[in-house]
């Protein structure tokens, strides 16, 4: 999935052949808050200026904008290795919550290819034959 990032809200890019347009929402938030255009350049001027917009509206009510990733979550992981964690956090003296961070840390850190990349593409022939 390709993805934009913007003040902490991460936004999607999606393509609609019917419409011949780009379009988009903020991700992973309870709201719904979406944007479109008909360039590359332009679903990205959208997607801030949505976010922006979303900011405002959230003061002028009163609320906290819902912030792409609030950094709890639930994850299940079976009773085994639940077991190696709390043995393990109770070895370092620590969380469990704490020795759950770490692991993924380190693993994010081994596991580079998932990190968000927005890039485009600038093509010199219209079209591409196969076989030539």
């Amino acid at each position: 999935m390709n993805t934009m990032e913007y003040k902490g809200f991460i936004g999607s890019i999606e393509v609609s052949i019917e419409d011949n347009c780009l379009h988009g929402k903020i991700i992973h938030s309870v709201d719904l808050v979406t944007y479109e255009a008909s360039t590359v350049e332009d679903l990205k001027k959208e997607f801030e200026a949505a976010v922006d917009d979303y900011i405002t509206t959230c003061a002028e009510v009163g609320i906290e904008p819902l912030k792409s990733f609030s950094g709890t979550l639930n994850v299940r992981i079976g009773p085994d290795l639940h077991k190696k964690i709390a043995l393990a956090a109770l070895k370092n003296e620590t969380s469990i919550n704490n020795e759950i961070k770490i692991a993924v840390e380190n693993h994010m850190k081994k596991n580079k290819r998932t990190e968000i990349h927005n890039h485009t593409h600038k093509h010199e022939n219209k079209y591409l034959l196969m076989g030539s």
